[in-house]
């Protein structure tokens, strides 16, 4: 399973599990999603940071991979590749 997709369903359950816990509080119902979304924001950070740690890794890797791949490119174009 991708690290980006983890992270996604990570903040999911855990924005879920937030508004579980708040739904049992009498209030507005559009006051409890803004407080499941800021809390489970807050508690994401801290909570999911190996995760986030490793999607922003992998991302870092597919740029460098798509730079790589550009100058190759590029220098093919151009008659520079002489392989």
């Amino acid at each position: 399973m991708s690290a980006a997709l983890k992270y996604t369903l990570g903040r999911i359950g855990l924005f879920v599990a937030v508004l579980g816990g708040l739904w049992l509080v009498d209030m507005n119902v559009f006051l409890k999603l803004m407080l499941a979304l800021v809390f489970s924001a807050a508690l994401s950070f801290f909570l999911l940071r190996g995760w986030r740690d490793e999607m922003a890794g992998e991302i870092a890797e597919a740029a460098e991979r798509r730079r790589t791949e550009k100058e190759r490119l590029r220098s093919a174009l151009a008659g520079e590749d002489q392989t």
